[in-house]
């Protein structure tokens, strides 16, 4: 397997060449440039193939056909990819552009994706009796998948269903959460480093192995890689606690192994060696994986001890429990004087604009004024998205309906325990995740109790009911806890996943959580993803 770039193939003696891609133009490019280097006088003659993920796209086609190469493909198939299992409870679709498409594009065929998947979930593991959901999006899925059901009556499967409930969730709902930052030791390493597919690359110098008497002449310079999932015991135990709360449960966890270490002093039987030499590998394994996240919470710790990390912060604490948020912000100013990454003021500003329903024109020309005279006049096409998407917009019938919808859902708790949390809150120190809240509402008392707010979020809010077929309704067994499968359409952050994790593990909660969502974002890739690059004309 090789990665798709321009350029001359690499050597192989191999007879077929497959290439596996996403339908977007820029890559037909780089294949149309490996096609036409081959070497057409080799022999054997290697055979093209092309395997669009998921599906084929003719404009791509086209695309190829103009540039004369469509014909060197012997295969023109598509492989549909829709839902990628992450972990034990998370699914993706990686589809990173979903969220602009849907909302800036009105482009939605990463919603039809969403309900293929959900589609082929359900041939694995049942009909979903219930559907709720919440927004555009979700209406226009679920809409998709009764009519996928009726135009496929074959499809109704005598598998007894796994998932009682399914909530579809759309992105611009909850606008506000992703744009924060994600206080769990997971959501800090992807603000920091960023997590792609479950691996991420870290500063090299933390992880070299230090000998004595070396004086460190040859620190490693390649990043160092890891991969992070639930099948590592101390990260699935630390990934989604406050990341105040991480430094105790390393220390414990050293203390635990170096006693286990410690042990085979007293192991004098063969029998007692035997034992030790057993466990040995699981305890190495133990060794290396706490010596990996003692050094990845160190080099967190230096940036959320740093003063800006804290300023930072504190303003967006502030606007979050609704201080201050009609009227143009002295840090945000100061970050423009200083020429700070652009993606850090946008997301501040920004959310500024959701904790206040708008900002007042006057507020709103002031922030777009400084930004466009630091940054420069091409950004003007990203603000013109960010109000398009309702991230950065005038506030629209003089009214802010923030501070309603944060004591209703009880969006801001000031008494926050993030060692031994109570309630979702602790995920952002103090600010409960408004998509997660639903959620948890919706399974007790549901959301009847909260018509108002909801009313006063963007979209339809419904509730379908599917069929089952005789016999395979669920008889509750006591003490038996309901499955809901949470999808969010339009992305989701590691911070909403521990959130509601932290729903799944509650003694009294009764519901388990299984995700699902079109992309795992952050505020920066998310904001990334609505910027317009802008190429200066080539004369």
């Amino acid at each position: 397997m090789f990665t798709l770039k321009p350029g001359r193939l690499p050597p192989a003696d191999v007879k077929n060449i497959i290439f596996f891609v996403r339908p977007k133009l820029e890559l037909m490019d780089i294949i149309t440039d490996n096609v036409l280097r081959e070497d057409r006088g080799r022999s054997p003659q290697r055979d093209f193939h092309i395997l669009f993920v998921p599906r084929r796209s003719l404009l791509c086609e086209q695309w190829l056909k103009e540039q004369g190469v469509l014909g060197s493909f012997i295969h023109r198939e598509q492989y549909s990819l829709d839902l990628i299992p992450f972990d034990g409870d998370l699914l993706s679709m990686e589809s990173e552009s979903a969220f602009k498409e849907c909302y800036l594009e009105s482009d939605q065929t990463s919603l039809y994706h969403a309900a293929k998947g959900l589609m082929t979930l359900q041939a694995l593991y049942g009909t979903i009796p219930q559907i709720f959901g919440k927004g555009d999006c979700a209406r226009h899925v679920a809409n998709m998948m009764i009519r996928m059901k009726r135009e496929f009556p074959g499809s109704q499967n005598s598998i007894f269903p796994v998932f009682d409930t399914l909530l579809l969730l759309d992105r611009n709902v909850d606008l506000l959460t992703p744009l924060a930052t994600q206080l769990t030791y997971e959501g800090l390493i992807d603000e920091i480093y960023g997590i792609q597919n479950t691996y991420v690359k870290l500063p090299p110098e933390k992880f070299a192995p230090k000998k004595q008497g070396e004086g460190g002449k040859d620190l490693p310079t390649e990043p160092k890689k890891l991969q992070l999932n639930s099948a590592e015991e101390l990260y699935a135990e630390i990934r989604d606690k406050n990341f105040n709360a991480v430094g105790s449960v390393l220390s414990k966890k050293a203390k635990i192994i170096s006693a286990a270490f410690e042990e085979r002093h007293h192991a004098k039987t063969v029998g007692e060696i035997k034992q030790f030499v057993s466990q040995l590998p699981h305890m190495q394994a133990a060794r290396s994986s706490l010596a990996n996240h003692t050094s990845i919470a160190e080099l967190i710790k230096d940036i959320t001890t740093s003063e800006d990390f804290f300023d930072n912060l504190t303003v967006e604490q502030e606007f979050m429990s609704g201080i201050d948020t009609d009227k143009v912000n002295n840090y945000i100013e100061d970050c423009i004087a200083q020429k700070h990454p652009l993606i850090k003021i946008l997301r501040l500003v920004c959310l500024q604009s959701v904790c206040n329903s708008g900002l007042k024109q006057k507020v709103l020309d002031h922030y777009k004024r400084e930004i466009l005279q630091t940054y420069g006049y091409e950004h003007i096409l990203t603000l013109n998205n960010l109000e398009k998407a309702g991230l950065l917009k005038p506030q629209t019938g003089g009214r802010n309906n923030y501070p309603t919808i944060r004591k209703t859902l009880r969006l801001w708790m000031d008494d926050v325990n993030e060692q031994n949390p109570n309630d979702i809150s602790y995920v952002y120190s103090g600010y409960a995740p408004l998509s997660v809240r639903l959620a948890q509402l919706l399974a007790r008392p549901g959301w009847r109790s909260i018509e108002e707010v909801l009313k006063m979020l963007p979209g339809p809010h419904f509730e379908e009911r599917q069929q089952l077929p005789t016999g395979l309704q669920k008889k509750r067994q006591h003490g038996e806890n309901r499955v809901t499968l949470v999808f969010f359409l339009g992305g989701v952050t590691y911070a909403e996943i521990a959130a509601l994790r932290f729903l799944s593990q509650m003694e009294d909660g009764g519901t388990e959580y299984i995700i699902a969502t079109t992309k795992l974002i952050n505020g920066t890739t998310w904001i990334k993803s609505l910027m317009e690059k802008l190429e200066p004309a080539p004369f």
